[in-house]
This record gives C-alpha cells, structure tokens and sequence, in this order.
C-alpha cells in the first residue's frame, strides 16, 4: 500500500490541489486524506473509488497495480491512436 499513499498525493499536487479541494469534492474527511497520504491509515473500498473518480483514473492505477494512468478503453483507444500516428511519421521519415 505504499503506492497508493504516494499515488493520491502525487496526483493531488500534480494538479495544484489542496487536501480540503480533495476533502470538499469527494466527501473524504481531509484528516482521513492526511492519513492516508503519510500511510498511517488505508483508505477503505469506497474511498479508493470515490477518489479513482475525482482524479480520473483506475482503481488499478491508484492502488499501485498499474502503472498506466488508463481509466477507460477510451483511454485505451486514445493512446493506441497516438501510437499509430507516431508510427505513421516514422514511416514517412524513413
């Protein structure tokens, strides 16, 4: 669980937000967030998908079990067109 306390504050401040932004648009006591954040305590099932929510992302990624930031297959479908459009400029430079 190390990852996911890293996780949450990583994508908090990554998007300039304080803990009591975090704590007012999820509903997570901003002492339980705090906690949370220096591993003290670990948020429970409600709380890792009310913030995989609020941040956009999987469960999967916020848990530390992925390490691509990947929410849905839109996510998915996205990047797989970004590859291609990559490829495709390669191809043309060679």
């Amino acid at each position: 669980m190390n990852d996911i306390k890293n996780r949450i504050r990583d994508l908090r401040v990554d998007r300039d937000l304080r803990q009591i932004d975090v704590s007012e648009a999820t509903g997570i006591d901003q002492k339980t967030l705090s906690n949370y954040e220096t591993g003290k305590t670990n948020p429970d099932s409600y709380s890792i998908i009310r913030l995989a929510d609020f941040f956009k992302v999987s469960t999967d990624y916020l848990l530390g079990y992925s390490s691509f930031n990947i929410k849905d297959n839109y996510d998915i479908i996205e990047i797989i067109n970004n590859i291609e459009q990559e490829l495709n400029e390669l191809k043309r430079i060679l």
